[in-house]
């Protein structure tokens, strides 16, 4: 970089040497204005200026790859590599591109085999450089397994992966050596989520679900606030029949965090499996509330909670299915009729049934609950002939099996026009007919 200076009245130009940084903010300017060739100017004076950084010699190393340079690429990250000896993620990208690049080269790999052992030997037992050379040379498995560190979360879990890969599955003595592995790693990090997590799964994979759980024990002993692995401990507990206990670590959950999904549906299924709908049906409305269903599931779970006449139940839940799918006839439908059942919102529920009609046109509204319900909503607002209207669509839109339903709605069109002084000789002929297919 040129800079003309003035000396008693004399120009002198000097070379002044290029801020790394500045010049990496011009190419990244230049980057998002889409100037690649004046991105690649400013990199490369960057990388001229500080050769060994490592976010300047990997964006050379992809452009000269994707220029096909790569006798020039590797050239570039050898000189890197070699600058930054005792930099391990220097030396661990290295091998990676080495290894990449090479895909199965004899020399590229030897060179990564190479650059890993010196840099096992500054960082003995390192789980990273063990994990890249067992990848290179599985003939040395148990050499490298043993170099991993006993107690170390990261290093047990990688040795419990990678003598899964090196052995059977029926090897017995390899799966106790796992087994030491995970439990002594536990016994010094017990709060740590994920080795909990391998660590119980490795025992439930293989048949050991006692020992699984007991893991998960101290594990949420050691930190109340890992939820998920509560939950897990809840459901391993169902499998292995300690009802008790699951139903107890599930509700603990729930008490610290309500709106747990995993929680709510293992309870749900544990309560339905145990014959307790109400139990059931309450987890999998509070499940449905959370993530979310099809309007098919809101209306199904909706039904359950007006069968056992929890209207107010069902038409939260259906307001929050109307929510998610405002469109959907026979999800607004089942809320106008939960709103009209519960007596807390049955002054709202005219409203809705007129809404309903309106969108889907009366004549065109063949559900049985929806029109006797409606008829209800306009006789108590004294319109008695539209009430009747649907009462005689509701007699129409019963299927043939529904004559207790059907008998019900003969009876009330009946009992109206019996209230009203009119149609007496049809009143008593509807009475009839409903006894016949209901007898009291």
């Amino acid at each position: 970089m040129w800079r003309i200076l003035s000396m008693g009245g004399v120009l002198v130009s000097t070379v002044v040497a290029a801020d790394p940084r500045l010049e990496f903010a011009w190419g990244v300017l230049a980057e998002s204005r889409g100037d690649a060739e004046a991105a690649a100017a400013y990199f490369d004076k960057a990388l001229a200026a500080d050769p060994t950084a490592s976010a300047l010699v990997k964006r050379k190393v992809d452009r000269l790859l994707a220029e096909g340079e790569r006798a020039a690429t590797v050239s570039l990250y050898d000189r890197y590599a070699e600058a930054r000896k005792d930099d391990l993620e220097a030396q661990l990208g290295y091998a990676d591109f080495l290894t990449e690049q090479g895909r199965g080269d004899s020399i590229a790999n030897k060179r990564a085999i190479e650059t890993l052992d010196a840099a096992l030997l500054k960082h003995p037992g390192h789980p990273e450089i063990i994990r890249r050379l067992f990848s290179l040379d599985r003939s040395r498995g148990e050499e490298l397994l043993d170099q991993l560190e006993a107690n170390d979360p990261e290093a047990a879990l990688l040795f419990a992966k990678l003598s899964r890969n090196l052995h059977d599955t029926d090897d017995e003595a390899a799966r106790q050596r796992v087994d030491e592995r995970l439990q002594g790693a536990m016994d010094s990090h017990s709060a740590d989520p994920v080795l909990a997590r391998e660590t119980s799964e490795h025992f439930r994979n293989s048949g050991r679900r006692a020992v699984a759980i007991e893991v998960l024990r101290k594990h949420v002993s050691a930190a109340p606030w890992s939820l998920d692995l509560r939950a897990r401990l809840g459901v391993l507990c169902f499998a292995e029949k300690m009802d008790e206990e699951g139903e107890r670590a599930l509700k603990e959950l729930l008490a610290i965090h309500p709106r747990h999904t995993m929680a709510h549906q293992a309870l749900a299924k544990f309560y339905r499996l145990r014959d307790k709908p109400a139990e059931a049906t309450h987890h999998a409305a509070e499940l449905l509330k959370i993530r979310g269903g099809s309007a098919t599931d809101f209306i199904k779970l909706a039904d359950e909670y007006l069968a056992t006449d929890r209207a107010r139940d069902a038409r939260l839940l259906l307001e929050k299915g109307v929510y998610h799918h405002a469109e959907d006839l026979p999800l607004r439908i089942k809320l106008a009729i939960a709103t009209q059942k519960d007596p807390e919102t049955r002054s709202r529920a005219p409203r809705l049934f007129r809404e309903v009609e309106a969108v889907a046109g009366a004549e065109k509204i063949t559900d049985p609950v929806f029109l006797t319900t409606s008829a209800e909503v306009f006789i108590d607002a004294g319109q008695s002939k539209a009430g009747e209207e649907r009462l005689r669509a509701a007699i129409r839109s019963y299927p043939p099996e529904a004559k207790k339903e059907t008998a019900a709605a003969l009876r009330r069109l009946a009992a109206l026009w019996t209230a009203e002084n009119r149609n007496a000789e049809a009143a008593r002929a509807l009475n009839a007919r409903a006894d016949a297919l209901d007898p009291r």
